[in-house]
């Protein structure tokens, strides 16, 4: 598919913004009988969570596509000497992806969030992409005793693509454990994107997040999100350590 490297154990692949929606597209209309393809986008969060869970790491190691979603991920990327071609947030990645959903009348299915969110979500792009593109919307929930209902709803619904914003790792591992019973092409968790898309929480201005700031404006918003932020620290010195040693990660060529 693409060349990759491995940070700190996790697998990231390099690949754009545009890129990345191609492959998407191919996702979708392939629909493979074994489960859609999995998308991920990762941060620093994600790579300093893989190192203490192993289930995790191995969720995002297995996952189809794992898109440089962070900016200490690119910077990472330049210390390993495999630079990533850019930053590709996983709120920028839905709209990219509802754009094409406009256009080519592909479908969506929106899931997780607190009550309402989805749905707004949904609302919001469909105002600007399209009503064709939302196959469905809904809270939903993680537990397990909820998963028939809900393949189900989404099975009904038809849809080419499922974004699911339960958190992670929760969100990213349902997918995983749940793709062979999923009836769509891909399936990608995306965190806090139905929050940035309908405004509930708001996006830094463009020039902070140039200058890879997001995660500061996200700290003044957002106070409580500090201990989360704490995970930064952690990856940079992770970072740091192990390429002093020559362990920080690898590159590799050979097609994933």
């Amino acid at each position: 598919m693409t060349d990759h490297l491995h940070l700190l154990g996790v697998r990231v692949d390099r690949v754009g913004g545009r890129e990345a929606l191609a492959l998407m597209e191919r996702f979708m209309q392939e629909r493979g009988r074994d489960g859609p393809r999995q998308v991920v986008t990762i941060n620093p969060e994600f790579v300093v969570q893989a190192q203490d869970d192993p289930s995790f790491r191995a969720v995002l190691n297995a996952a189809d596509l794992n898109l440089a979603d962070g900016v200490g991920i690119v910077w990472a990327s330049h210390v390993v000497g495999a630079p990533v071609p850019e930053r590709v947030a996983g709120v920028d990645a839905v709209e990219r992806l509802a754009a094409l959903a406009g256009r080519q009348g592909y479908r969506i299915y929106f899931l997780g969030g607190r009550p309402g969110v989805a749905e707004g979500a949904a609302r919001t792009l469909a105002a600007r992409d399209g009503p064709d593109l939302v196959a469905g919307a809904q809270a939903g929930s993680p537990a397990e005793e909820k998963a028939g209902i809900l393949l189900e709803a989404i099975g009904a619904a038809r849809a080419d693509a499922l974004l699911v914003a339960f958190g992670a790792p929760t969100q990213d591992g349902w997918i995983a454990r749940h793709r062979p019973s999923l009836d769509v092409g891909l399936a990608m968790g995306v965190g806090g994107a139905f929050d940035f898309i309908t405004g509930a929480v708001p996006r830094a201005p463009r020039p902070l997040q140039r200058l890879g700031l997001e995660w500061a404006f996200r700290l003044v918003r957002q106070p409580w999100r500090w201990r989360r932020q704490m995970t930064i620290p952690r990856f940079l010195a992770l970072v740091a350590l192990r390429r002093l040693t020559g362990h920080c990660g690898t590159y590799d060529t050979r097609v994933s």
